[in-house]
């Protein structure tokens, strides 16, 4: 009774509960879930933006080297691993030469072409942009290159120009006999898909000029000229509307010094090998200014290169300046894709057949469109029976020469 009286008599929120007070958390448990899946995202997210793997998500395929392999075995090494069915390489065998050089069968997915690309002691290959990683790839002379502060750059050596060296065949003789057209496919090397399609649809006697930008033009560019086509370096130039209308990364300006603008063509020249000669990309104002464009002439004059002007400057001073260095030279005679229409490209592609014929030799340009890489090359299906040669931009510049 005295414990009831007393419970009762106490003041408002001053009696004492004998029972266990309840724990409350401070969060739910689906809040909880919330923060953690929030924290594994952000994570995830971070690992993507800033990891430094430039292959991610590429097929790569793993290759064990036999060091016992003796020099008559001819049992081949097989991959550890096989890459992804869909890449457009496998690595399909590899082999050791003398016990020292080791090269593995590289076979495109596309054409089947099979080539022996060389890795370096012990299964490691070669540092990209040295001399070494220059040296393996398919056809390119180490001899006609050199070391810059970027890279290897191609060099004239032994009395021979790259320009010969990388050419593609052609039959010269009866190019000198009947009209020529070449044609050059530029803006290569960004978006690898337009850039396959131009490699792999268009006859090897076409030339492809690609751009030292994207995120591997050395592979595309490896994988035209195993297709037998011979390509060019397009080099980004000062157009008059610059900045509004940027070329990109180490555009030659003519505001900068010569030694400024070598800097800057030689690192150009570093981002893939094996071209025969170098080409503007837009460059309005850059090609018109003489004082700009002479060193950069001389520059791939003395490296045995020849020199490419799309012909979209009216007051370009390539062609004097190339003459002043006897070095092989064209212009774009005809944008073929301008109006980037099939009505349109035919009617360009008609009027480069009359320059041809008065001319004995013509030069059309054109993007990597599909409607161009259409158009293109239905219309060179039809060129044998109207008497008309098409031919690789070397060629052609040689012709011009004779002429």
């Amino acid at each position: 009774m005295t414990e009831t009286a007393d419970e009762l008599s106490a003041p408002l929120g001053q009696t004492e509960k004998r029972r266990r007070r309840r724990i409350r958390l401070p969060i739910t448990v689906l809040q909880a879930l919330a923060i953690i899946l929030g924290l594994f995202l952000v994570v995830f997210v971070g690992f993507a933006l800033f990891s430094d793997n430039p292959l991610g998500g590429e097929p790569v395929a793993r290759v064990a080297i036999n060091e016992g392999v003796k020099p008559d075995d001819k049992a081949a090494v097989k991959p550890e691993a096989k890459s992804n069915a869909n890449a457009d390489h496998g690595a399909a065998a590899a082999k050791q030469e003398g016990g020292e050089r080791k090269t593995v069968t590289i076979i495109d997915g596309s054409s089947g072409a099979r080539q022996e690309v060389a890795i370096g002691a012990g299964g490691e290959t070669a540092e990209p942009g040295s001399a070494a990683a220059a040296s393996q790839m398919p056809g390119v002379d180490p001899r006609l290159l050199e070391k810059s502060r970027y890279g290897m750059i191609p060099v004239m050596a032994d009395g021979v120009k790259p320009f010969t060296a990388y050419a593609a065949d052609a039959d010269r003789a009866k190019a000198a006999r009947m009209p020529a057209i070449a044609i050059v496919i530029g803006g290569l090397g960004v978006g690898a898909a337009k850039t396959v399609d131009a490699i792999m649809k268009l006859p090897p006697a076409v030339t492809l000029a690609f751009t030292p930008y994207g995120s591997d033009p050395t592979k595309l560019a490896e994988r035209a000229r195993t297709q037998r086509h011979e390509i060019l370096l397009q080099v980004p130039m000062e157009p008059y509307d610059y900045p509004d209308n940027d070329p990109g990364p180490q555009t030659l300006l003519s505001t900068l010094g010569p030694d400024q603008n070598i800097d800057r063509l030689f690192w150009h020249m570093s981002r893939l090998q094996g071209y025969v000669g170098i080409g503007n990309f837009m460059g309005a104002r850059f090609v018109a200014t003489e004082a700009a464009m002479q060193p950069i002439v001389n520059e791939a004059a003395k490296r045995g290169l020849a020199l490419f002007d799309d012909g979209a400057a009216p007051r370009s001073v390539a062609a004097s300046l190339a003459t002043g260095r006897a070095m092989p030279f064209a212009k774009g005679d005809v944008a073929i894709d301008a109006v980037p229409t099939p009505v349109e490209i035919d009617s360009a592609l008609a009027k480069l057949e009359s320059l041809a014929k008065e001319r004995g030799v013509a030069v059309g340009t054109a993007s990597a469109l599909p409607v161009s890489i259409d158009r293109i090359g239905t219309w060179i299906k039809g060129l044998d029976r109207k008497g008309i040669l098409l031919v690789p931009l070397t060629t052609a510049m040689l012709k011009s020469k004779s002429n």
